[in-house]
């Protein structure tokens, strides 16, 4: 498997209750994962498009990590794909297109419970609902979008035991969506 790019964008990683964690666990394999903080590397919010670009370029699978706030991402993951995104690299040239099949899913934390994001719940929506505009945007790209991986109710339940049953789950979310076609091949055969 070819190592997977994950962008972890918290505005506060040290405060952090479960990206902190997602992030050191996938830190334990350098071998599979790539892990690449926006907010330190770009504390002052200037990106470096051309870094950023090249970054996208040497992986063929990216997984956007954060935390869901405002039913919305981190101000600087907007920002980047505002930036990073641009005409004629991601898309609308002969020359763009360079996120072409490459293989995109969100990672994300989310404070409330899940059956609140539900048309009889509190916020009216599912989160796939929410986040479509991710998935629009990498279908533009004609990125290969893949399932989202969510872990809910970190805001009122975020005990020790529910924050590494998130770790696990996630890596196993990576083992199944991030892999290539073969290994995902097997890791469905492997659920019948």
């Amino acid at each position: 498997m070819s190592k997977v790019l994950v962008i972890v964008i918290h505005p506060d990683m040290e405060t952090s209750v479960v990206n902190k964690k997602w992030a050191a666990a996938l830190r334990q394999y350098p071998d599979r994962y790539r892990v690449h903080d926006l907010y330190a590397a770009y504390p002052s919010g200037e990106i470096d498009i051309k870094r950023e670009q090249a970054l996208l370029e040497e992986h063929e699978t990216i997984i956007f990590q954060f935390p869901f706030y405002w039913f919305n991402c981190p101000p600087l993951l907007k920002k980047w794909l505002d930036e990073v995104l641009t005409h004629g690299w991601a898309y609308g040239s002969k020359s763009g297109y360079k996120m072409k099949n490459k293989k995109v899913a969100l990672a994300i934390s989310v404070g409330i419970d899940e059956q609140e994001y539900t048309t009889g719940g509190k916020y009216k929506y599912t989160l796939n609902e929410l986040t479509a505009p991710f998935e629009i945007t990498f279908q533009y790209v004609q990125a290969d979008y893949r399932p989202l991986f969510a872990f809910y109710g970190l805001e009122h339940r975020a005990t020790t035991s529910r924050i590494e049953k998130s770790v696990e789950m996630y890596l196993a979310f990576m083992d199944k969506y991030c892999g290539t076609a073969a290994e995902n091949a097997r890791s469905i055969a492997g659920d019948r």
